[in-house]
């Protein structure tokens, strides 16, 4: 495969990066705008990701216009904040309800708009200028944008009914409908965005992916949706590929992501691929930024490797025992690693006597593959696809009893396929397994955001949420807000010893705090520090870890969790070594 490199793969005027938190979209779009400044090119860097740290990167204070970095001449870096953003967005729409409607119905008005699909607008509202602006076109020869749009959020702006009285005027309740209310007066603006994002000749989307199972996955389905969207000019980047190991943990390295290699998804199998080799350091300052895509770099050998006292997730489980803990969540983004942490605390509560429940969204095959079957723990699968079909079907049914616009109903099926609705589409399935907790402890390796949990708390919310589907609130659903509130239920957080990964987390927990769910144990998982190697980039990447798991250990008060990366699958007894 070759080696990414800007001079012959960058073609276009706009370019997107986009890609899972943590698989270093940000670092890979910095390099390529300083590469193509110091070759001559006028550049705009854009950056509309919540965990966007580039003020780090240029050690420079940015602004939303655009700022020269002075060791790059020709390069300006402008950072947005999309929940600064979304705010202003929110605040905006309530404000004309202010001193009309009661206090309670302005913060449903604004927990209806709190969701990720709101933010998404939000950036995209942000950002579009940047894309229409004909005097920036003018003056940059390429404008790079670090976050791309969803597909859910394109769609909703092709749209027809998004820009209607429909979103005012409806009743149907659709769980993130109200994101485009307010924004009619630049339906045009979004027009000519979506048009020069799908314009091949203009545009090109590098998705950045790790040759890890599950970014890759990640990978391809972004890849296929916005295809499906027109945006066809599409490059794939395979970040952070390791060399060929000189000692038993580098070796065991690079031959795991050989295999990811070897089964990477189809569809990406087509794309035009470019790689850039695993570096050692964090993307932070000039000098680093410039040395990410040299093919001449050499790492430095001397790194300071000092091992972290964290706890071991034996620990973790003794104090979930103690304090007589009935339902256990782990919550993470996708990738981290929570469905084998969530295996091996429902293990080690089975060996302690507990009789256990584990439940996950993951396909019921990988749990055997993860547990013995005489490990005494009762398993179900919670089929995310089959639960959301289903929620679709039972709430277009009723909106076509109402005889609702067919253009209205286009949008209703929209914001079906959003995140917010597919949580609230399991919702229920996990209602059920949770009022299991009577007799049992329970274990979920993935649980419904505190966004949705405060939008189904609502009283007006909930009912719109629940009764269109099933015309009546089950009391499972009754008792779970009271009881993932309660002192029975611990929620632990799973992260990666890395930037994002780790401001990712911070935000789930925080959005966590809003519904009154309270985190105390945070698991760093995958973590090269204090790993018996000698590999000289291994251990230049764990000094690096340090810092992260400093953070980690200071938001969670010591109560951190410090799994070491592993070259095997883990299985069965095996997780007991965690």
């Amino acid at each position: 495969m070759e080696r990414f490199d800007p001079a012959s793969v960058v073609q276009t005027k706009y370019l997107f990066f986009t890609g899972k938190g943590g698989v270093g979209k940000t670092s890979t779009a910095c390099a390529t705008a300083v590469y193509l400044a110091d070759h001559g090119k006028r550049v705009l860097l854009v950056s509309t990701d919540p965990a966007s740290n580039l003020q780090d990167v240029f050690s420079l204070a940015l602004d939303r216009k655009g700022t020269e970095i002075p060791q790059a001449p020709g390069l300006f870096v402008a950072n947005l904040d999309p929940i600064k953003a979304a705010e202003e967005y929110r605040e905006s729409v309530v404000a004309a309800y202010r001193g009309v409607l009661p206090e309670a119905a302005i913060e449903n008005m604004r927990e209806q708009l709190s969701g990720s699909c709101t933010t998404e607008i939000a950036a995209f509202n942000e950002f579009s200028s940047f894309l229409t602006d004909e005097a920036l076109n003018r003056r940059y020869d390429h404008i790079i944008f670090d976050t791309a749009p969803t597909g859910h959020t394109l769609r909703l702006l092709q749209l027809p009914s998004a820009w209607s009285g429909f979103i005012e005027q409806s009743k149907h309740g659709a769980s993130c409908l109200g994101q485009l209310s307010g924004l009619a007066d630049k339906r045009k603006l979004y027009e000519t965005a979506v048009r020069t994002l799908s314009d091949g000749g203009k545009t090109t989307l590098l998705l950045v992916a790790r040759l890890e199972e599950t970014p890759l996955k990640e990978a391809e389905r972004a890849a296929e949706e916005l295809r499906g969207l027109g945006i066809l000019r599409q490059v794939l980047i395979l970040n952070a590929v390791a060399p060929p190991g000189d000692d038993a943990v580098s070796a065991a390295l690079y031959e795991k992501q050989r295999q990811a290699l070897a089964q990477m998804p189809e569809g990406l199998r087509r794309m035009d691929s470019y790689e850039i080799p695993l570096r050692a350091y964090n993307i932070t300052g000039i000098a680093h930024v410039r040395d990410m895509l040299r093919t001449d770099h050499l790492e430095d050998a001397q790194a300071a490797v000092q091992a972290r006292e964290g706890h071991r997730l034996s620990d973790l489980v003794d104090d979930l025992v103690r304090h007589r803990r009935k339902v256990i969540f782990t919550m993470g983004k996708g990738g981290v690693g929570k469905t084998t942490i969530a295996a091996a605390i429902a293990l080690a509560l089975a060996k302690r006597g507990e009789r256990v429940h584990l439940a996950t969204t993951d396909p019921a095959a990988h749990l055997k593959f993860v547990l013995d079957e005489g490990s005494g723990i009762r398993t179900s699968y919670i089929d995310e696809k089959k639960e959301l079909k289903k929620y679709q079907e039972d709430v277009i049914r009723e909106a076509m009893a109402g005889g609702i616009a067919p253009a209205d109903l286009d949008y209703i099926k929209e914001d079906l396929r959003s995140p917010c609705t597919q949580e609230i589409a399991v919702f229920r399935a996990f209602a059920e397994i949770v009022a299991q907790a009577e007799d049992e402890i329970v274990v979920i390796d993935t649980a419904p955001t505190g966004h949705t949990l405060l939008l189904l708390e609502s009283t007006a919310a909930y009912d719109r949420e629940l009764k269109r589907s099933q015309g009546k609130t089950p009391a499972s659903v009754k008792k779970l807000l009271p009881r993932l509130k309660s002192e029975e239920t611990e929620t632990v957080i799973v992260t990666l010893p890395e930037a994002t990964p780790v401001y990712e987390a911070e935000r789930l927990r925080e959005d966590l705090q809003r519904a009154q769910l309270q985190v105390r144990w945070w698991v760093v998982n995958r973590s090269f520090l204090g790993l018996e190697t000698k590999n000289p980039l291994l251990r230049a990447r764990a000094a690096q870890e340090a810092a992260w798991i400093d953070e980690v250990n200071r938001k969670a008060s010591g109560r951190e969790v410090l799994i070491p990366w592993k070259a095997e699958s883990l299985k069965g007894a095996a997780l007991l070594s965690l």
